[in-house]
């Protein structure tokens, strides 16, 4: 039977984490966000409240409907807290070590009943399933960046998932008010598969000198009509998540039209990783975001 999800454990208290976290508040469930980092749970408590301050300034939600979220949200290190959640959502970094060190250290702690998710944007649901003792309770459940203005959660099912964890984590989106689409257990899922290629393209346009960081943004948006051009959205997501999303199409897929662009990385090995260094396509560290090529 599919269970009901009133409190959520979310594992990991950056961008996505925090994000995911403040959605589920305002829609009314407790939610208790873990890590293993203290500065990192004050950042993304902090990150919050200037979220909702900016959409109570827009007029989206009002005062109360803020103080009111915040109080659904507990901020800890100790995994024990996670230990009466109906759904644990991991979202650490996109790394595949990393997520199954997680659900070996969180698993022993969920209730029987309860369903784990992964924000993963990339690797294989059915492979991260089976190092858990849950593949029947085990998920996809791809927020997109940034999560409280991102309509979409990709749901994607494993070979291993239930109906039933299936229809808990679709009522789930239903209740946070996003729209899901349902993807099949492939590389990358549906929007990554998509929109990575192209962002890769653009990076090897540049490489290339076929244009400038400045001529690519530029004709990307007013000649495809895109909210804003591909490097400047690589700087966003993150140089380094957007080299592993083709890292993991590039394996999964043999196909080398999937071949990361080798200047996406010699950016990655020099630490520029977009906006979350200072230092990408652009560089952050004055007024305006300067072209660094």
């Amino acid at each position: 039977m599919a269970i009901e999800i009133k409190k959520v454990g979310v594992i990991g208290a950056g961008q996505m984490g925090n994000g995911i976290a403040h959605v589920c508040a305002l829609a009314g469930l407790d939610v208790v966000v873990q890590d293993i980092s203290a500065e990192a749970l004050e950042n993304g408590i902090e990150a919050i409240k200037g979220n909702m301050a900016r959409q109570v300034a827009k007029g989206t939600i009002n005062a109360s409907e803020r103080d009111a979220a915040i109080n659904l949200i507990t901020m800890t290190e100790d995994l024990q807290a996670l230990a009466d959640a109906d759904l644990v959502i991991e979202a650490v970094s996109e790394n595949e070590q990393i997520k199954r060190k997680v659900y070996n250290a969180v698993c022993p702690v969920m209730k029987p009943e309860a369903i784990l998710g992964t924000n993963t944007s990339s690797i294989s649901i059915t492979r991260l399933a089976a190092a858990t003792d849950r593949p029947e309770k085990f998920i996809g459940v791809h927020f997109m960046n940034p999560v409280p203005v991102m309509e979409l959660v990709e749901l994607v099912r494993g070979i291993a998932t239930d109906d039933d964890t299936f229809t808990s984590c679709k009522q789930f989106t239903d209740k946070l008010g996003k729209t899901n689409a349902v993807s099949e257990d492939f590389p990358a899922f549906m929007v990554n598969r998509i929109l990575l290629p192209m962002i890769n393209e653009a990076i090897y346009t540049l490489y290339e000198g076929v244009g400038s960081v400045e001529s690519i943004d530029t004709a990307m948006r007013l000649g495809a009509n895109h909210p804003m051009g591909p490097l400047q959205l690589a700087d966003f997501i993150g140089l380094d998540t957007c080299l592993s999303i083709m890292q993991v199409l590039y394996e999964g897929l043999a196909d080398t039209k999937y071949r990361p662009c080798p200047l996406l990385v010699k950016y990655v090995e020099a630490g520029w990783l977009g906006r979350k260094s200072g230092r990408g396509f652009y560089d952050y560290r004055g007024d305006t975001p300067v072209p660094t090529r």
